[in-house]
Parts: C-alpha cells; structure tokens; sequence
C-alpha cells in the first residue's frame, strides 16, 4: 500500500512538472514547427513561409501588450529611428499626388543636404538615380532617397518658380530631427522649450537649452510635453537632471528577470533648482514624459498642467534574435519617486486615442509629495492645474487628414515667393477666401459631427423599417443640418486659420516657424500662465 501511494505521489509530481512553463515552451515550439513541416510538405498550393511564420510572431506578440513588437534585419533602420531619431538621407518631407505624379518637396529640413543644395519647397523630383518616380508611391521615393551617409543620389527636377528642369545631385548626411523643435523666450520672462521625444541626445541639448534661457532672464520655465510619446527612460532622467539638486531619486523599474529591477538617480549638477516650472501635458503624453511629469511633480519642483497622461508605464528593452533581428520586449513596470505605477491599472478600458480612461479613486492608491501633497496612481499622471484644450470640429479633423490644408499651403507658395517675418505673418481675409476656393474643388467629408450621427441613425431606421414612416421628420431635418461646403469654411475660420498660417510658415522658415505661430494661438498655454497657482510666484 506505502509502495502504491509513492507511485501515485510520483506520478503526481512527473505530471505537474509537464506543465511547467517550460515543459509549455517546449510543446508549443514542437507543435508549431511539425506544423510548418506538415504544410510545406502536403498544402495543396506554394506556402508563403515568411509572411505565415510574420503574422503569426504578430499575433503572440499582440496577445501581451501593444509595445512588446518583433522587428525583423529589414527593419532595423526604423528602430534605429526610434531610437536615435537619425536616417542616412536628404532631409526633406515629400508629398507623391497619386502614382502617375512626380515627387513633391514639401519642406527641407533646416541645414539638411536638401537644403543646402537648393531644394525648396514646391519643387517637383521627376526621377531619382536615372529611374522614374511615375508608378512609384512615396514610401518607395522615400526608400530610394535615404542610403548611407557620404553617397550621392542624383534628381531630375522641376523648379518651382522659374519652370526650369535640371539635374540636382545630392550628397547624403546623417539627418538628426532634434526632440527639441523650439526653445526662447515668451513676454514677462517666460522661457519656453518645446519637447516632441526622448532620443538619444536629448538630455544633454535640454540642458544647454535650459542653460541659454537663464542667460536671456528667464524667470519662469515652460517645458511642453504635449503628445509627446515619450523614448529612452536615461534621457528622461538627464531632462530632470537639470532642474532638482544631484543624487534624486527620478524613477524606479521593477521586474522578474535578473537586472530588471533597479533604481536611477540624477547624477549631474543641476542648471538650476529655483526657477518655477511649468510642464504641460495632455493624453498624448506617455512614458518617458511620465517619467518626467511624475518625478517633478513628486519632488514638488513643478506644477503640471494639462489633462490626465496616456498611462504608459512599462520599460522596453531590445533583445537580440538570430537573422539579425530584434525583439522590443516589455521587461518591467516604472515608478515615479512617491512609489507610483503610471500603467493604467486595466490596460483594456482605455478611451478612442489609447489613453486612460476614468478611474474611480476607490481602485487607486494614495501616495504623498515631498511637499506632503496627496497624489494616487492608478494610470497616468494626474495634473495638478486642469486645462481647457480647444476642441475642433470634424470639418478641421477633415481638412487636415485629406491634406486639402498642406496641398493648399503649396498652392500658396506656388505664387508668393516669399511672406512677411513669422511675428508679422498674418493669413489675409482675401488669402481665407482663396483658401475656400481652393477646398471647394477638392474631394474630402466636410459633414458636421451631428450630420454623421444623423445619417447613421438614418441608415438604423432604414434596416428597421422606420424610414418611410418617418419620411417628412428626416427630411426636415436633414434640411437643417445640411451646410453648403464654403459656408461650413467660413463658420469655422477661427480654427482653421492657425493651422494654414502653420504649414505656410514652414514652408518659408522651417519647422521652428510652425512653433511660433502655434504659440499665438494656444489658448491651454494662456491658462498656464494666467493660473493662481504661477501668480504666487
């Protein structure tokens, strides 16, 4: 009987040890290659091995989280783009119509090859290399215009203004797109630094940025991380570097493997420790941008201000696979120096643009400022100061996503070879109306949020039977919610307009030009300013 009931203990011990997760690991990569196998041996037609084993590393990386990515050797160059925000090319956006068009110049980047060798905006590439760009699409432009730094592409090019046709050739650099797209100063003292990442380099030029704005008097820094989505978790602890004293505690990972949890302090003398700041932040605002609204805000060195962060707070890191690829692998969760995880707390009840949606305080913790402030976690950072952001129709959504304002913005530099300084650029009411012009002959959803709504609900009563029933009600009012397209353009100039002064003003003076013309019509910067919370200073 003893004999037996060891026999059964044992096997009870040999079958729990079949399912570990290693004996798992081990069956399922058994299975999925004799299927391979089976299917390039029996399937009735040719197995497109490379894009079945493709979808399927996809769809068990999808099953973990959205940032956990497998990046093949062919790709390679995005996440060395991703990372260091550089690219062996010319340095400029494109704009390719259609594929029987030729290839559009839509912006050189400041001190870019493009640039220096007189590319100018509205200039149109006939062929690259001796090869035609008719039949090509913009991303295949792209990849014949990008190579290795040092080498030379040559264009075949028609000149905006004088029509002439000439053959451009270009001598490829390493293109660097700074994280920092702005920093000056604004009226009263106010420094203000613009930040779009968190690549390689940046820490460093925030602190020189930082470093010059004191020079000019500043006396109030405004650091705006508006949708910015954030990057290396070391350059968000160099940006706080520069504002609390050396040795703080920024943020903390915790995970299983061995190495993955750890601690990380400034290690550099801070630019300065007094000057109040403001960080602005919305829902776009994730990860590395966390980082730095949580220590700041826990350190009680900044007000943040703005709406609830995205909630991203997992750390990434790039693990080497065979064939030269990559694996993006979620390898911890970050905490802010109070103790706070910034994740959402249910990553699947997030909003249309992935951010967190409310959570009730009763899911949340509470944890306390160096000040003694009461701040809880529970998914991104909460502000401190709650800001109004303008809210745009659906016509404005429309208009910039069909690109009836960046095709109208070259229309405009077609025929005006150059505009006033950006501090006096101002898009006439007789510029407005050329821009009605131009918009009315394009192609693009101009309905009203609330005409949408209305042709859905008219299609539910359709399939229900309703519709004749209802037949003068409907129409009735869809009479009234039916606006003529320029009467829709005109109603809504207002909001419109920023954004043509915007990609105009590119166009003449690189993307620092873009800035300054958002900077005038930001309303949410104005509340920062105007707030309680700054007065006391």
């Amino acid at each position: 009987m003893k004999k037996i009931l060891i026999l059964i203990l044992l096997g009870t011990s040999l079958c729990a040890g079949a399912q570990s997760p290693r004996f798992k690991l081990g069956k399922w990569t058994e299975i999925q290659t004799a299927i391979l196998q089976e299917l390039n041996r029996s399937y009735v037609d040719s197995l497109p091995i490379d894009r079945i084993e493709r979808r399927g590393i996809d769809a068990m990386l999808a099953d973990l989280d959205p940032y956990t990515v497998y990046i093949p050797e062919e790709e390679n160059e995005n996440l060395q783009m991703m990372i260091h925000k550089t690219y062996g090319g010319i340095g400029a956006v494109i704009y390719k119509p259609d594929l029987q068009g030729n290839v559009i110049i839509t912006e050189p980047y400041a001190g870019s090859p493009a640039s220096k060798y007189g590319l100018v905006c509205g200039d149109e590439i006939m062929s690259i290399d001796g090869e035609s760009v008719v039949g090509l699409n913009s991303q295949q432009c792209s990849e014949r215009m990008r190579g290795e730094p040092g080498t030379q592409v040559v264009f075949h090019v028609k000149k905006l203004r004088s029509g002439e046709i000439v053959d451009i050739t270009v001598t490829r650099d390493r293109i660097k797109i700074d994280d920092i797209e702005y920093a000056g100063m604004l009226e009263g003292g106010v420094g203000y630094v613009s930040q779009t990442g968190f690549t390689d380099g940046v820490g460093d030029d925030f602190r020189k940025r930082v470093a010059e704005l004191k020079k000019q008097g500043m006396k109030l820094l405004v650091l705006d991380l508006r949708g910015n989505g954030g990057g290396l978790m070391n350059e968000a602890v160099e940006i706080v570097s520069a504002l609390v004293p050396k040795g703080s505690v920024v943020v903390s990972a915790q995970g299983r493997e061995n190495g993955s949890s750890y601690t990380l302090r400034t290690t550099k003398e801070p630019i300065d420790t007094k000057i109040p700041v403001i960080v602005l932040v919305d829902s776009g605002s994730a990860s590395a941008s966390e980082i730095v609204a949580g220590a700041l805000q826990d350190m009680d060195r900044a007000t943040i201000m703005g709406e609830r962060t995205f909630g991203k707070g997992l750390v990434q890191s790039i693990r080497s696979l065979p064939y030269g690829g990559e694996l993006k692998v979620t390898t911890a969760k970050y905490y802010t120096p109070s103790g706070r995880c910034v994740q959402a707390i249910d990553y699947a009840q997030r909003r249309e643009d992935g951010s967190v949606a409310h959570i009730p305080d009763s899911l949340t913790h509470e944890f306390t400022t160096a000040h003694g402030r009461t701040v809880r976690d529970g998914g991104g950072i909460t502000p401190d100061v709650q800001l109004d952001f303008r809210e745009y129709s659906r016509l404005t959504y429309s208009l910039v996503t069909y690109g009836i304002i960046e095709q109208y913005a070259l229309e405009y530099v077609r025929g005006h070879e150059s505009i006033p300084a950006v501090e006096d650029f101002h898009l006439s009411d007789a510029d407005y109306e050329a821009f009605i012009e131009f918009a009315k002959g394009k192609q693009f959803d101009y309905r009203s949020s609330a005409k949408t709504y209305f042709d859905r609900a008219k299609e539910e009563l359709r399939r229900d039977g309703l519709d004749e029933a209802m037949k003068e009600e409907l129409a009735a009012l869809e009479k009234s919610l039916n606006m003529e397209k320029e009467d829709f353009l005109r109603l809504k100039k207002d909001e419109i307009l920023p954004f043509i002064e915007e990609e105009i003003a590119v166009r003449y003076y690189f993307q620092e030009a873009g800035v300054k013309i958002r900077i005038r019509y930001d309303d949410a910067l104005r509340q920062a300013l105007a707030s309680e919370r700054i007065k006391q200073y």
